[in-house]
């Protein structure tokens, strides 16, 4: 990962991730566990007091950890449900990649009706 590759250099990092258990893998020095939909790893947008805190919380592991492989799980929660928060997060246009997938998941079910 890239913060390995700060951190060899001397700068110090901190990872905010939705996955602390995989960056704890990588053996990450400092990370931030929150539980928020994938792209939102500072919190909702134009909600700054939950950015702030995310960011503060960074700041704190930054300051205060003493051990390698530090890690802080905040226990912010999500002010939306999973369901709803996952589908706002979707733009309206798939993205080509999606669009590619949908369409081939369409066909392959295509061919299953049509064998059966």
């Amino acid at each position: 990962m890239l913060a390995r590759l700060i951190e060899q250099s001397g700068t110090a990092t901190v990872t905010v991730t939705m996955m602390p258990a995989l960056a704890e893998k990588f053996r990450l020095a400092r990370i931030v566990g929150v539980e928020f939909p994938f792209g939102h790893a500072f919190g909702m947008p134009e909600d700054q007091v939950m950015q702030r805190t995310v960011a503060e919380a960074a700041v704190q592991l930054l300051r205060e950890a003493t051990e390698p492989e530090s890690r802080l799980d905040l226990e912010i929660e999500w002010p939306i449900d999973d369901r709803t928060a996952y589908r706002d997060w979707q733009p309206s246009e798939p993205s080509p990649i999606v669009a590619q997938n949908i369409r081939r998941r369409a066909e392959i079910e295509a061919k299953r009706a049509s064998s059966e």
